[in-house]
């Protein structure tokens, strides 16, 4: 296990465009982190800037007690696991996992104990003697991690290593990545731009946003209290409502009705998860519900609300139909946020 920490690191490229912006943070011992974002917004590039792949332009990366920013990636005593899996097909899934430590000069007899015991750890014993194209996608999966395992890293790097899975095998296979690391106690930094797994994999969530970091927390801090309208967008599914309100005397107005209180005066966003608006009969605000999305163990309504779409999470037993309907908030659970800048207030 290794304590990583970047100071103020950045990635410029030639053409001057910005990758990173100063990022400084920890990764503890043992922490699972997973760096999140859409396309482009710097995730994998802070990813290979760890892993030695891409030259740091400026700013200091320490992986356990060394300085690594000149060290080759080799020498950095770390694994990567890929989204293309990256295996040998002329090779048994044996020869895949033990390659690496072929390379290196190690007995014999150690890579053999080595990859007897990550097959046993991945349930790959049976699939020792295949080649990568008589097993699935998520055995190759497996294999690459095992490959990982096998070397004794400080450090596991995961970019995007479920993109190429089928739903059903992306749930399973993070289930197992998750458990695998909590046995093994290998800090690891996992790059996704699936939210759903940043919520459910990680010990901590880093949320990007063109080339700079928006938010860093658990996964409960992020979900409850996201530090700007971008990570509240972009974390949940649904994701959080926004409205536009107003701040008057010390109240929060929406559609004429005060929802809050709060200091200050002027223009307003107002944040609200879709579980937090509630339908009750004796509720103090109206919408208008224009659709029902259902999704078996729940719902979601499609609604407006004082001009505005709304989206509204109810369990599948809540008797809800298209028209009008009165529902409650839950007071506590509303964010307010800056409309000029997006930060949370």
């Amino acid at each position: 296990m290794a304590q990583v920490t970047l100071n103020a690191l950045r990635k410029i490229y030639p053409n001057g465009y910005e990758a990173v912006k100063p990022a400084s943070f920890t990764i503890e011992k043992g922490e699972f982190v997973v760096l999140v974002g859409p396309s482009g917004c710097g995730k994998s590039t802070m990813l290979r800037l760890i892993a030695g792949l891409e030259d740091i332009t400026d700013g200091v990366l320490h992986i356990g007690e060394r300085v690594v920013n000149s060290i080759d990636p080799a020498d950095r005593d770390i694994a990567m696991v890929f989204q293309n899996y990256a295996l040998y097909p002329h090779m048994t899934v044996r020869k895949n996992i033990g390659y690496g430590l072929k390379n290196r000069k190690i007995a014999k007899d150690i890579i053999h104990q080595k990859v007897e015991e990550a097959a046993h750890l991945l349930n790959l014993t049976d699939y020792l003697d295949r080649k990568p194209s008589q097993l699935s996608g998520g055995q190759r999966q497996r294999v690459a991690m095992g490959r990982a395992i096998v070397r004794d890293p400080l450090l596991f790097l995961f970019d995007e290593p479920l993109s190429n899975l089928d739903a059903k095998l992306r749930n399973q296979m993070r289930i197992e990545i998750k458990a695998l690391q909590r046995r093994l106690g290998v800090t690891s930094v996992y790059v996704t731009h699936d939210q759903v797994e940043a919520m459910t994999m990680a010990d901590r969530i880093i949320v990007m946003n063109g080339g700079q970091i928006e938010q860093i927390g658990t996964p409960s801090e992020v979900y409850h209290f996201p530090a700007s309208t971008f990570v509240a967008s972009f974390m949940g599914a649904p994701a959080m409502n926004l409205l536009d309100a107003s701040v008057e005397q010390g109240a929060v107005v929406l559609g004429g009705q005060t929802i809050a209180a709060l200091a200050g005066h002027g223009p307003v966003t107002v944040g609200i998860r879709p579980e937090d608006i509630v339908p009750d009969a004796h509720g103090d605000h109206a919408i208008e519900v224009t659709l029902i999305e259902e999704l078996g163990a729940h719902r979601i309504l499609h609604a407006i609300w004082a001009g505005q779409p709304v989206m509204v999470s109810v369990a599948k037993d809540v008797v809800a139909a298209v028209g009008p309907l009165r529902v409650a908030i839950k007071a506590a659970a509303l964010s307010f946020f800056d409309p000029r800048t997006g930060r949370r207030l």
